[in-house]
């Protein structure tokens, strides 16, 4: 008689299986068996026999003993905050969470070691129903966050290292499915703000517009419920909000007013490398702004796809992508001090490395160690944790 794999973990085959964008029948298709036998796996019902738990072993890239490995399950009632909501993107999107459980998780191991940057996100008292929340109630909110970090009313240099300084946790990964882009999460259970910024096909104008973006959710709608944002009038609402608050954010009515008093795409060409921001979003903020009427901002959107410029932009590959640096810093503080090695990341965490670097956005990490970054506000803990022998 065949035997099975006594101790197989269910949970753990779910787990590796939505990381890989991959439901029950595509799984099945690639091992040769049949969705039945997955799903009966994932509820423990049945363990599969030791060939197929190899060929699961190869398909999903993953050690066989990380289906037998009691590994804690990162999970949250929140709000993960897609762009997307249609059935076409549910696997992209149960893909993208997993990778977010695995940065959590990897936050908690190294909270462990590292003091981090604490968390100083200004707490407003914003409406739960998002429909009672206006555009000029967002300007000033916009505004009141800029006072709170104390900001001036100018260009924000980095804004990914604003958002680490300040206590939120930036990821860029690159996503094989390119249906999701960017997306946020604020977990509750640390109280900090999590953002994963899709690289696959972001410029550097977009990457941090979609970094505001997040911002946006996480200072307007982290006290959303659930049943409210999974709806399709309310998402298209909230969505439609978090783009103002980004323009608003880094484009300040009384700064960027007096940059663009000439409303062209020349002078607008002029301007995007100083703010960082695409020559279309400043013709929308103009718009908001009352700069320019609603047919100048047509025209402007037709010049625009006359010259092209629609999908790629001037200077979309001369502004330089803003990089993160807690992770990395946080590495190499823990590799210098001796106190973890490549080994004890996997061990502890439970996935392989090539899964952890992704999950950190740092590809290649631990094969090619980069220079050391200065990090405010982050060292050793001090509580008798000894160094790796």
């Amino acid at each position: 008689m065949r035997e099975g794999s006594p101790n197989f973990i269910g949970e753990n085959l779910k787990e590796i299986r939505e990381a890989r964008a991959l439901n029950q029948t595509d799984l099945a298709e690639l091992i040769g068996i049949t969705r039945q036998a997955i799903s009966q796996f994932e509820k423990n019902q049945k363990t599969p026999y030791r060939d197929v738990l190899a060929r699961m072993s190869d398909t999903l890239k993953i050690p066989v003993l990380f289906f037998f490995q009691k590994r804690q399950h990162i999970s949250s009632n929140g709000i993960v905050f897609f762009r997307s909501l249609s059935a076409a993107t549910k696997t992209s999107r149960l893909q993208a969470k997993r990778k977010l459980f695995w940065t959590i998780a990897c936050v908690q191991y190294l909270r462990g070691f590292i003091e981090l940057p604490p968390v100083d996100y200004p707490m407003f008292d914003v409406p739960r129903d998002p429909s009672n929340l206006s555009f000029q109630e967002i300007e000033e909110l916009a505004r009141e966050t800029r006072k709170y970090w104390g900001l001036s009313n100018g260009p924000i240099s980095n804004l990914l290292w604003l958002l680490e300084n300040k206590g939120g946790v930036v990821s860029k990964q690159e996503l094989g499915e390119k249906k999701v882009d960017a997306f946020s999460h604020w977990y509750a259970e640390d109280s900090t703000p999590y953002y994963i910024l899709v690289t696959n096909k972001a410029s550097a104008v977009r990457l941090r517009f979609d970094a505001a973006h997040e911002l946006g959710h996480i200072i307007l709608h982290r006290n959303l419920s659930p049943k409210d944002f999974y709806t399709q009038a309310n998402f298209k609402l909230i969505e439609g909000q978090a783009n103002y608050f980004a323009s608003a954010f880094l484009l300040p009515e009384e700064t960027f007013s007096s940059d663009a008093v000439v409303p062209s795409l020349s002078l607008l060409r002029l301007i995007k490398s100083k703010w960082k921001v695409s020559i279309a979003a400043m013709i929308k903020r103009m718009r908001n702004l009352k700069l320019i009427s609603q047919e100048r901002e047509q025209r402007l959107f037709a010049n625009l796809s006359r010259r092209g410029w629609r999908t790629r932009e001037p200077l979309d590959d001369q502004i330089e992508p803003e990089g993160t640096r807690l992770f990395q810093r946080a590495f190499e503080l823990l590799l210098e001090s001796n106190l973890i090695n490549s080994d004890d990341l996997v061990n502890n965490l439970g996935i392989n490395l090539d899964d952890l670097e992704s999950a950190v956005g740092l590809p290649n990490f631990f094969d090619r160690r980069r220079n050391i970054i200065k990090f405010p506000n982050m060292h050793i803990r001090n509580e008798g944790i000894e160094p790796h022998r």
